[in-house]
């Protein structure tokens, strides 16, 4: 039955990223910014059915920006999870927007790109991530840098906090957790930490009970005076919160 239920599955969700991949070539040029996002948080939706997971909201996403979403990293599915909870623009490694099909994907969805190793491409998007926020935008990261394993939550960057800072603009912290729909335990299927693969970790989800994943929303704050790095660590604090209920 398991060989079966991520057969099935992984065939729908399969055939879902071609009919995403000939939306964006052919239809989005002819959308305005509004209903592209449209798309993107609807295509994301049916993407989670389609891998048996469940979408649960807490708290209030923001309806309008400028914000800025922080948010705790767990695995690959973190991204669509929250496209469909409330489109945002993600900032991403730059290698991403290479990737076949995930890249042109991720493009299409507004990702912001950045060149982590080099500080000068750092500067840049700081300076590009302010300038979207001025324009009253819904921008997201991941401040851990990389997937946790859901147990404990990895050190915040703070240098993806500073446009935030610099910009005066609301940042609203977000918890993620996925979790076993019929016993509500803590689920770790979706993980991809470590020396996982990226095959192996979406196989062990498709193959899974169906799964909830659960976006909890705090309260936006504003950087109030605070530097960066105060701001940062006060934010880790209020996500690790969020993620665990």
């Amino acid at each position: 039955m398991r060989l079966l239920r991520a057969t099935g599955r992984l065939l729908r969700m399969l055939a879902h990223i071609a009919r995403g991949v000939w939306i964006v070539a052919l239809r989005f040029p002819a959308l305005s910014p509004d209903q592209q996002h449209a798309h993107v948080q609807a295509w994301s939706m049916q993407l989670l059915a389609h891998a048996g997971i469940h979408l649960r909201i807490q708290g209030q996403p923001p309806v309008t920006g400028p914000v800025m979403l922080v948010a705790n990293h767990l695995s690959w599915l973190d991204i669509p999870v929250m496209h469909a909870a409330r489109h945002c623009r993600f900032v991403s490694k730059a290698d991403v927007q290479g990737w076949p099909i995930i890249g042109a994907l991720a493009t299409a969805a507004g990702t912001l790109y950045i060149e982590r190793s080099s500080r000068r491409d750092a500067l840049r998007m700081v300076k590009t991530m302010q300038e979207a926020l001025q324009r009253g935008e819904v921008l997201a990261v991941f401040p851990e840098g990389t997937t946790g394993d859901g147990r404990e939550m990895l050190p915040f960057h703070a240098n993806l906090l500073q446009a935030a800072v610099a910009a005066n603009a609301p940042v609203q912290p977000v918890g993620l957790r996925f979790v076993d729909r019929a016993t509500g335990a803590t689920s770790f299927a979706p993980s991809y930490i470590g020396d996982e693969t990226l095959v192996g970790s979406i196989w062990r989800t498709l193959s899974a009970p169906a799964i909830e994943a659960v976006v909890h929303y705090g309260e936006t704050e504003l950087p109030a005076g605070r530097d960066r790095r105060s701001f940062t660590h006060d934010l880790h604090a209020r996500v690790d919160q969020l993620r665990r209920g």
